[in-house]
């Protein structure tokens, strides 16, 4: 168990229920009435972010999460499929526990597994990935200097925003948090 004077940016908690991480926190004393913390949480396996606000003195679960590296190998039918890099194993993943990850995962790409309570509840991608462009329309030659968008398919099958600069064959450099295009690679 763990009390609210514990609390650190990173701890895992249960929360009525429900798996958290604390992302940020701070203990406030109001003039009145006895002490407080604010406490802003992430939910470990749906991603979303919520601002709770607990007495002094409470108490929570501590939860035990870990990481694995993997590989990713192959989708098959509807799973995806990866490969533990130190014992060789493979597992099968249901696309409900990757979520819009899955949209940046080519083959022998390496991730973080995410475990809690030796559960896979996700997994966790490099910050930037280069992706090959499959699909875009071609630019009009002398935008290359402007700020304006057009969409390109990805090797994936992603769609994402481009430059109107970018064709197809050309490899760039995506943020795997946000989905948005950084640069193209040379």
């Amino acid at each position: 168990m763990v009390s609210t004077s514990e609390f650190k940016n990173g701890l895992n908690i249960l929360v009525e229920g429900e798996p958290y991480q604390i992302a940020w926190f701070q203990n406030h004393k109001p003039g009145k009435g006895g002490a407080v913390m604010r406490v802003k949480l992430r939910h470990l396996k749906k991603g979303g972010t919520i601002e709770r606000t607990f007495k002094s003195g409470e108490k929570f679960e501590a939860l035990s999460v870990t990481r694995q590296k993997k590989q990713f190998l192959y989708k098959e039918g509807e799973k995806f499929n990866f490969m533990d890099m130190n014992s060789y194993e493979q597992i099968s993943v249901e696309p409900e526990v990757l979520g819009e990850k899955s949209d940046f995962l080519k083959e022998n790409l390496e991730v973080e597994a995410v475990y809690l309570e030796n559960e896979l509840i996700s997994i966790d991608l490099p910050l930037i990935i280069e992706m090959t462009i499959a699909e875009s329309e071609p630019g009009v030659k002398g935008d290359s200097v402007s700020n304006l968008t057009k969409m390109a398919k990805l090797e994936t099958g992603a769609d994402i925003r481009v430059p109107l600069f970018i064709k197809e064959g050309d490899r760039i450099k995506v943020d795997t948090r946000t989905g948005e295009y950084v640069e193209r690679v040379s």
